[in-house]
């Protein structure tokens, strides 16, 4: 699974690094509360790993910052902007995408058009031809064997080559802010390392601040710059991602490793 660096990778972001933080975050479903005054930072232009058990409310504080579930209290903070409670539309616009779980592709259709849909985000789709045409082609430059699949459906491809398409696609949104949840789901633990190396390696080439939700702690970690650990709702620790590694208790406690 080979990731190229385009020349210009970094120019061809229009936003820019962008600062990202939640304060005192509250947010649930019904009844239920997923997030109790969540408080982080992610590393402008860097990976901020978000790690817990399963519950632990990091697929809800990946919904809320990208403005699928709406918060009941507490501030999104974009480069110091508040964006708490906008339609996922206007998140989008502000710069923010989110991969969710699972290989979301659109099987029915072809690699291609998979990708033009990272487009509508663009403001009123007025973009020329020519800006289209790069923003393809840098993607098929970047994910070579996507290229080569341009015209077949997504539903022909691995499990790899789509976790590719959908990062592919978020990538073409240009966002300045981008949340992964899950991105190694499903897959073989060679491809997962090479999705986690994928992952790295677009942070450091393109400068976009990147959220990484993540089972596997261990990879996450080995990737990141900083990590936040979340358990019940909480945020229980956050620090530098070697720090996080290296506290056993901690790991043995909430991680699992």
């Amino acid at each position: 699974m080979a990731v190229n660096s385009p020349a210009g990778a970094r120019a061809a972001q229009p936003h820019g690094a962008a600062s990202l933080a939640v304060e005192d975050l509250v947010a649930g479903y019904g009844d239920v509360l997923a997030l109790d005054r969540v408080t982080i930072s992610a590393t402008a232009a860097g990976i901020t790993a978000v790690l817990g058990a399963n519950g632990a409310g990091k697929t809800t504080l990946l919904r809320a910052i990208s403005g699928m579930v709406r918060p009941r209290r507490g501030r999104i903070l974009l480069n110091g902007a508040n964006q708490a409670g906008r339609s996922p539309e206007d998140m989008a616009r502000a710069g923010i995408t989110h991969v969710p779980e699972g290989h979301g592709v659109i099987a029915e259709l072809t690699v291609e058009e998979n990708l033009r849909l990272g487009m509508m985000s663009w403001p009123g789709m007025t973009s020329r031809r020519a800006d289209r045409a790069a923003a393809l082609a840098e993607a098929y430059e970047r994910f070579r064997v996507l290229a080569d699949r341009r015209r077949k459906l997504a539903a022909s491809l691995s499990g790899g080559e789509r976790q590719m398409l959908v990062i592919a696609r978020a990538l073409v949104a240009r966002p300045r802010v981008l949340l992964l949840d899950e991105p190694s789901l499903g897959l073989a633990p060679r491809v997962m390392t090479q999705v986690m190396d994928m992952v790295m390696r677009l942070s450091k080439e393109s400068g976009i601040t990147t959220v990484l939700v993540e089972q596997n702690a261990r990879a996450a970690l080995a990737i990141a710059d900083h990590g936040v650990v979340l358990n019940v709702g909480r945020v229980v620790a956050a620090a530098d991602a070697r720090t996080l590694a290296a506290d056993v208790a901690l790991r043995h406690h909430y991680l699992g490793f």
